[in-house]
């Protein structure tokens, strides 16, 4: 196997190679063109190969050149890349959030680029996981969770969504009428989201039911999954306003009866021991508690 050049008679090849000039190439990379054009030199001798045809004005590339520049030049730009998103700007501060994944898609994802133009000198990492009661090491600086609390870090916030309603496709809805009944709801197609089954307890005990919760034909583990689910027309399902409300206010979904279902627990942002008293968090909880879910 072939050793590989040396990198900085790469770098001379790959600035040649875009510009077709060594002049060009000596400017860009701050050195003499003889420099260059030695260096190009020792990179043909180690590859027994010209790379380079020389003309009377500037260079021209040989075929094998021209094949070589191009895996070349990818590699850069995947150096460049790595480096850029590896090395950031030491200068900014990065706060680790973690949600579950229907309150970061649903309401905390749309809503970041207002808190990044505020605050440009902070970078949001945005994590999600589907169920969670604890932080992750050093890893998480915020946790949005949902829970009665009874958790051992000191800073917790409640972060309230909406009531529940029943969420359904325009399509569906015809079927349910426009009023609850407990005969046509113990037929209904329910989407059952895990770890809200009694959700549909507290609704017939809203209405005055006494039949058994509903069967389901299908579980979601999140709210956003049922959404989807329920949006290709199909199946109702008991769900936060606040993470149905996009589709409510587009039309993608409506609720078909005016009945709202209070949640069984909330959120909560959770701020990890570590984390609490740095400025940068302190601006991100103040504005997440500012937002109106």
């Amino acid at each position: 196997m072939r050793r590989l050049p040396h990198v900085t008679w790469l770098r001379s090849f790959e600035a040649a190679a875009r510009h077709s000039s060594f002049s060009s190439a000596a400017e860009e990379l701050n050195l003499t063109p003889a420099a260059v054009s030695q260096q190009i030199r020792l990179l043909e001798q180690h590859l027994d190969i010209q790379l380079f045809r020389r003309l009377a004005k500037g260079v021209e590339l040989t075929d094998l050149g021209l094949a070589y520049a191009v895996p070349v030049r990818k590699s850069f730009q995947e150096m460049q890349a790595a480096t850029d998103g590896l090395f950031r700007d030491q200068q900014k501060s990065v706060i680790r959030l973690r949600c579950s994944i229907s309150f970061a898609a649903l309401i905390v994802a749309p809503r970041l680029r207002d808190f990044c133009a505020l605050h440009p000198q902070i970078e949001v990492e945005l994590s999600t996981t589907v169920w969670a009661d604890r932080m992750n090491g050093a890893h998480i600086d915020l946790d949005i969770r949902y829970g009665e609390g009874g958790w051992t870090e000191r800073h917790i916030h409640p972060m309230p969504v909406d009531s529940a309603v029943i969420v359904c496709h325009p399509d569906y809805a015809a079927t349910l009428g426009q009023t609850p009944i407990e005969a046509v709801l113990a037929k209904a197609a329910i989407v059952q989201i895990g770890g809200s089954e009694t959700d549909w307890d507290r609704l017939f005990q809203i209405c005055g039911f006494h039949g058994p919760r509903p069967a389901h034909w299908i579980r979601a583990d999140s709210s956003l999954i049922a959404l989807q689910i329920l949006s290709a027309g199909h199946g109702c399902a008991i769900i936060s306003k606040s993470f149905a409300r996009r589709h409510l206010e587009d039309g993608r979904l409506v609720a078909p009866f005016d009945l709202e279902i209070p949640m069984g627990a909330n959120f909560k942002l959770v701020e990890h021991d570590d984390a609490a008293g740095r400025a940068d968090v302190k601006t991100l909880v103040d504005w997440l508690l500012r937002q109106t879910l």
